[in-house]
């Protein structure tokens, strides 16, 4: 071959071998920018390459109405490697740091070993990449600043390669407490929310997105604000932490217990209609309770023996009867227009004559639907038209996805059966959520006026209040004051005598309905398999002056069901701490009260006793004893009254086993194993019961075991 054209075939040959190995290192350059680099490119193609860019606003907080953060949104990172920044000198201190680095790493983020940082970050290193992804999960703003504080990762991104991308992430500090209310937004919060408060205020929250573009200016980009973003409004609501805390607690606890399906708890302030606990819990395939749904608000049902006393306002109202009307209940079984009504106690043979305080009391079906049948059969709309005159149906349009509406049957409806008036009485054939049945009761404790639960107080912006929601009425007055004064009467004698009393407290009076009802399995009605039952209380605390109006119902509880006992337990639970919450320490304060709360007080010692007594000034006798400081330890019974603790002292002998009957853990032991006695506790709480009977010879080394129950 002539030597110039062997020369002008290798220059070729050359020529090709370079425009391959660039093309090939084009194609890898690509293949890792298109792979392994596609979200960092892509987040940040979303904030730089178009000639607009949009910028976000902060989304507002959700604030309880005890000042607390309930949902917030909070910066989130994720945080990238550029292994080329600051040249050599940043690549030896890199490799001088990586054990100290990578332990650090593990420290922040304990989910992987130092070793698999190690790894990742060698790898990277390896590839040369200039954005690298250190950790594949979005990290808070406190661990973004826990990786700044290591070595070269301390350094700005162009000497220590380390940067990161901005995310806002929706934030509850206090978990799933008050969930469904709060409500929802998507992970993109720039797509607005979904549900519940979020929701219906997101006009409010969102805030003004602002714009601005790319420029470059002496051979940099600047971001250039064209208009700034305007941050959203805070909202506070109604929400009382403590007391949605403590109405949560009491409802699982009874839920898992029952091991129900679901259960809702609604706590409303009497005078204002401020909703300050609403707890939605269903129970998720792993068997624990979850808030999934807006139950309170969505969820229509049967509202059964609760909507008795509805019936009962309307006959009174229109005059029909007194409390004191009588009805023949017969045998507790009785043929209503060919269909059978029962009470619940017709296997022991019914109730017989009784008036209308006592129906509700035992919360008689037979006795609620023979008044509505007798007086309305002829015209059942005059009863509908007397139950829409309290607007117990009115939409209350609370703004939450998925509220439903009471649907309340009219006379003329194609499927009003002569059966159907006396059901309704007694809450089937109308369908209505939960929240409208605590409005109902409300507006009884409220003096007659019926006002829309509110679930938000005030709007603000940087502290400073913009807007505040006052208390809509619904109605004036739902009936006279003489049908008002009658059905408050029956419903606080309901709990001190009748079916609700484990609704009751000690320490206030309560008034209430308890409800009980079978719940519909669809097209096979009442009677598919097990039957289900919806158990509820709804009632007012305390009877004289409502401060709160609470509702509890458990669907499907696992045990026989039982309004009074079930949810009644719940809602005496919810009162009492919701109560005390509220109790005021100071001493003047109580002087001044019209209502002295007289506290339950153990048997025990009676020297500490009297000291407790004496600090609250509360009122007790004591006979002769006397009590002083220096005295020997008095031991004796205490016994509450409506005014006063009476003491009574115990004479012990010491050969013989005590009575700790009715006292705390402390004292009885104290006592017990005076006398040479090994004691056992079972339970917590005063004593109940002790296997070795009082006035036994005391042997010393023998075991006596106490029941305690709160």
């Amino acid at each position: 071959m002539i030597p110039e054209y062997k020369n002008v075939t290798l220059r070729y040959v050359f020529f090709v071998l370079i425009m391959i190995l660039l093309a090939i290192a084009v194609i890898v350059k690509a293949s890792i920018i298109m792979f392994a680099e596609r979200q960092y490119w892509k987040d940040v193609a979303d904030r730089f390459v178009r000639e607009n860019v949009v910028v976000f606003p902060n989304r507002g907080n959700i604030i309880s109405s005890d000042g607390k953060l309930m949902a917030s949104s909070l910066p989130e990172f994720k945080i990238y490697m550029d292994f080329k920044a600051g040249g050599i000198k940043k690549d030896t201190m890199l490799m001088n740091h990586m054990q100290e680095i990578c332990e650090g790493l593990h420290r922040i983020f304990p989910d992987k070993s130092a070793a698999e940082f190690r790894r990742t970050l060698l790898k990277g290193r390896k590839m040369g990449s200039r954005n690298y992804l250190i950790y594949p999960k979005r990290i808070s703003y406190i661990e973004f600043k826990e990786v700044k504080k290591l070595p070269v990762f301390n350094l700005s991104k162009f000497k220590g390669g380390l940067h990161e991308l901005a995310y806002n992430q929706r934030k509850k500090p206090f978990g799933s407490l008050a969930m469904r209310t709060l409500g929802d937004v998507f992970p993109d919060t720039a797509l607005g929310a979904k549900n519940g408060i979020e929701l219906t205020y997101d006009k409010y929250l969102k805030g003004e997105v602002g714009i601005t573009h790319r420029q470059k200016i002496r051979n940099k980009y600047l971001n250039i604000v064209d208009k700034a973003p305007v941050n959203g409004y805070d909202i506070i609501t109604t929400i009382d932490v403590d007391v949605q805390d403590i109405a949560e607690k009491a409802l699982v606890d009874q839920l898992e217990s029952l091991e129900a399906e679901a259960g809702v708890a609604i706590v409303m302030e009497t005078k204002t209609g401020e909703v300050k606990a609403n707890v939605n819990m269903t129970r998720g395939n792993d068997g624990k309770y979850y808030e999934m749904r807006n139950l309170a608000v969505s969820n229509l049902m049967e509202p059964g023996s609760t909507f008795k006393t509805a019936s009962i306002i309307v006959a009174l109202e229109d005059g029909y009867i007194t409390p004191e009307y009588e009805v023949d209940t017969e045998k507790g079984v009785v043929n209503m227009h060919g269909a059978k009504m029962k009470d619940w106690n017709w296997y022991k043979g019914g109730y017989g004559v009784i008036n209308v305080k006592k129906i509700l009391e035992v919360s008689s079906n037979i006795g609620v639907s023979k008044i509505i049948d007798h007086f309305y059969g002829s015209n059942p709309q005059k009863y509908i038209d007397g139950l829409k005159r309290m607007n117990i149906d009115t939409p209350l349009e609370l703004g939450f996805t998925g509220e439903a509406s009471p649907i309340i049957k009219n006379a003329n409806a194609k499927n009003f059966s002569r059966t159907s008036l006396p059901w309704m009485s007694i809450g089937y054939e109308t369908m209505i959520p939960p929240i409208y049945i605590l409005n109902f009761y409300n507006a009884i404790a409220n003096n007659g006026k019926m006002i829309k639960p509110i679930f938000v107080k005030a709007i603000a912006k940087e502290g400073n209040i913009v807007e505040e929601f006052s208390t809509e009425v619904i109605n004036e007055k739902i009936c006279s004051d003489k049908t008002l004064k009658d059905i408050r009467g029956i419903l606080k004698s309901v709990v001190s005598e009748g079916l609700a009393k484990p609704a009751g407290s000690k320490l206030f009076s309560v008034s209430g309905k308890t409800g009980t009802a079978q719940i519909s399995q669809g097209k096979a009605g009442y009677k598919s398999g097990r039957v289900k039952h919806l158990v509820s209380f709804c009632g007012f605390f305390p009877s004289e002056n409502p401060i709160y109006t609470c509702y509890v119902a458990i669907q499907a509880p696992n045990a026989s069901p039982s309004g009074g006992i079930q949810a009644g337990g719940v809602f005496s639970k919810i009162a009492e701490r919701v109560y005390a919450k509220h109790l005021t320490h100071s001493l003047e304060k109580a002087k001044d009260s019209t209502s002295v709360m007289i506290p339950e007080i153990k048997n025990g010692n009676l020297n500490e006793t009297t000291f407790i007594l004496d600090e609250l000034d509360i009122n007790y006798s004591k006979n002769d004893m006397d009590l002083d400081e220096d005295d020997e330890i008095k031991w004796g019974k205490a016994i509450s009254t409506a005014e006063n603790v009476h003491l009574d002292e115990m004479r012990l002998n010491e050969k013989l086993v005590p009575n700790v009957k009715g006292m705390g853990a402390k004292d009885a032991v104290f006592l017990l194993e005076g006398r040479g006695l090994i004691v056992r506790l079972n339970g917590k709480g005063k004593v109940t019961s002790q296997n070795i009977p009082p006035g036994s010879t005391a042997r010393k080394g023998q075991t006596i075991t106490l029941t305690l129950k709160n």
